[in-house]
């Protein structure tokens, strides 16, 4: 238990319950009941997944913590326990199966991109909001985050004198600069669809946007290049790592491993400002910038110009400086994003009435000119919650409706907007306008949408092209239900529990957190405000209980909060910030029956009693980034879990 003490209030004043309420324990209940058997569908008893006996390459293990992750993010908001034990049970069941395949080493992946650590290991993250005193998980972090402080000696990732990574592709193995044929091998035919990483790649029309992988002379060519140029030396990519020092520190407030992080970020501010304030994609082992790659800033794994461009770049960016600004309450780590958004900003160009922005950056110069999305900044001004990040959204054309709901249909895509999105997150942009005042009837109509997908995925998931069985015979044209990935490709049908999962709340997230969800390559799952069960002692809301954030600014938020059941009451504990790291002032309260109290609280804790069918309006002032970010909740206290050595 928490020895803080912290205000305790009642609400007995009876609500009318709005639809938006019903609507978030309709979601609750369909995925707590979705849960065990999405569990069942794809393993066996003993929690293996039913797949390949062999799994070669170094891609892979990030795609089944993916299809599981949202398990125990689920639990952490309210699902019951039995997702938890779920939950606990495909980590230790992925984990182990990933280790045979040969992926998998000393339960961390061998050598990937952070790119791909980045996404697998959002699991680890959101079990730390689960049961924080799990000794097991608390090792793992601590065990995971020195892989990347240069402590390890068999993993000398970090060069801790020059603070660079050694390798673009780092794990438990260490730095991996030069690869094989075979650790590509099960991505190949996916990347016959992304560009050249080069333009003298043999064989290859570089402007037409396409390398075959699959060629062997093209692949023998592209190995050989890229360690040459991109392997050995560190990338933006590895500033997702930070991520992993900041979920460790949140168990242990261990100031080693937070100063690896700050010295980390630091360092590639640093590489930003030495190149005239456009950070650099590849930095060689030496330190220097281009050292591998003829002296220019741009080509490196995952940079300016291969295979993503300027996403792969924004990205890492924004994570860092997020962790930072959390680890420290110094928004000055802002100011790496928001420099490459300026710059990038700064290169529009404006044809037939629409603007465009570069994405990459080739030897001929910026390229690959898009609408700009706000969707970043979007991230950062919930972390800043400053004027300037407002203005710079709102400087953006709209690339679309904001308005529009999106229901993602086909692998993350959606049919009507053409949107694409990953683990399901499409709704940045639309929340964003809720949350400005634009958007009043997005409560209902996200989560009306959250219930449509579930129940989409439900159908695909319980469909005969669903059955993990059947994958191995799969043929499109025969298919009873359209799955917007080719299961007979290795690199495509390993995202199928993606693919076929039913555990979806993107808007229950962002109705409960006042925040949207994590990026989701890498990134923690922010949140104003986090909910715990007074009764059950434990995570996420308690049985009955809905709750939304319904307006954010940067001292102020309003919260709603209601008991949907009339017999019995509901005690809730309410958290400012899900790390702990923000602290309630203090709370005017208002009521259906038109009664108002201002109570001071002065604590990141409140505790509210809920008669049956009560609820209120609390409209908080808070102060944000005044407390040290951690995983202790008012039920589960760093004093009494069990050391970690």
């Amino acid at each position: 238990m928490s020895s803080e003490t912290h205000p305790r209030i009642a609400i007995n004043s009876k609500v009318t319950v709005p639809e938006w309420a019903r609507l978030e324990r309709e979601i609750i209940d369909k995925l707590n009941a979705a849960a065990p058997e999405f569990v069942a569908r794809y393993t066996r008893p003993d929690g293996s997944l039913i797949w390949h006996d062999e799994w070669p390459g170094m891609d892979g293990s990030d795609d089944p913590y993916e299809g599981f992750m949202y398990l125990a993010l689920f639990y952490s908001v309210g699902g019951s326990e039995e997702v938890y034990e779920l939950a606990k049970k495909m980590w230790e069941a992925i984990t182990l199966q990933w280790t045979k395949y040969g992926q998998i080493y000393r339960e961390f992946d061998g050598y990937y991109d952070w790119m791909h650590h980045g996404e697998g290991y959002l699991f680890h993250y959101f079990l730390g909001l689960t049961k924080p005193e799990s000794l097991i998980n608390r090792q793992r972090a601590d065990r995971f985050a020195r892989l990347y402080t240069g402590e390890d000696e068999e993993a000398p990732n970090y060069d801790p004198e020059l603070k660079l990574m050694r390798s673009p592709l780092t794990g438990s193995k260490g730095p991996r600069q030069v690869v094989t044929e075979e650790d590509w091998s099960t991505h190949r035919t996916v990347l016959d669809d992304y560009p050249a990483p080069y333009e003298d790649v043999i064989k290859t029309d570089f402007s037409s946007m396409r390398c075959q992988w699959s060629d062997p002379e093209i692949y023998a060519d592209l190995i050989e290049k890229m360690n040459q140029r991109m392997n050995r030396g560190d990338v933006p990519l590895n500033l997702n790592s930070t991520s992993l020092l900041t979920h460790s520190y949140m168990y242990s407030h261990d100031e080693s491993i937070k100063q690896t992080a700050l010295e980390y970020i630091s360092a590639w501010m640093d590489r930003c400002e030495q190149n005239n304030g456009i950070i650099p994609d590849n930095i060689g082992t030496s330190g220097q910038i281009g050292e591998f790659n003829e002296g220019k800033w741009w080509g490196g794994y995952y940079g300016w110009r291969w295979p993503h461009g300027f996403m792969t770049i924004i990205e890492p960016l924004t994570n860092a400086a997020m962790n930072a600004l959390l680890l420290t309450g110094d928004t000055k780590y802002l100011e790496l994003p928001r420099s490459q958004f300026d710059l990038i900003w700064s290169l529009r160009k404006e044809e037939s009435g629409t603007i465009a922005v570069p994405h990459r950056r080739l030897d001929s110069g910026w390229a690959d000119y898009r609408q700009p999305s706000a969707r970043h900044m979007i991230y950062l001004w919930t972390a800043s919650m400053a004027q300037e990040d407002l203005d710079r959204i709102n400087a953006l054309p709209h690339e679309s409706d904001r308005n529009q709901i999106v229901v993602p249909r086909v692998s993350g895509r959606d049919k009507k907007s053409g949107r694409n999105t990953k683990h399901y997150i499409g709704n940045t942009l639309s929340w964003f306008e809720f949350i400005q005042g634009k958007f009043p009837d997005y409560p209902t109509k996200i989560l009306q949408a959250n219930l449509e997908l579930i129940d989409s995925q439900l159908h695909k998931m319980r469909s005969l092209t669903g059955d993990p069985r059947n994958w191995n015979s799969y043929d499109p044209a025969t298919a009873d239900v359209e799955v917007g990935l080719d299961l007979r490709i290795p690199g495509y049908s390993i995202h199928a529990w993606q693919e076929f999962n039913p555990i979806y709340f993107e808007g229950l997230s962002q109705m409960l957190s006042g925040s949207p969800m994590h990026i989701s390559h890498g990134g923690l799952q922010f949140a104003k405000v986090r909910y715990f069960d007074g009764e059950k002692k434990r995570a996420g809301l308690p049985d009955s209980v809905a709750a939304m954030v319904e307006k954010v600014t940067a001292d102020e938020m309003t919260v709603v909060i209601i008991n949907l059941n009339t017999t019995e009451p509901r005690t809730v504990t309410i958290q400012a910030g899900n790390f702990g790291e923000n602290r309630f002032n203090s709370v005017k309260i208002s009521t259906e029956d038109g009664q108002t109290e201002t109570v001071s609280i002065n604590s990141k804790w409140l505790t509210i009693d809920l008669a049956p069918g009560a609820g209120a309006t609390f409209d908080f002032t808070y102060s944000r980034y005044v407390n040290k970010p951690t995983y202790e909740n008012p039920y589960s206290s760093r004093s009494d879990w069990e050391p970690i050595k």
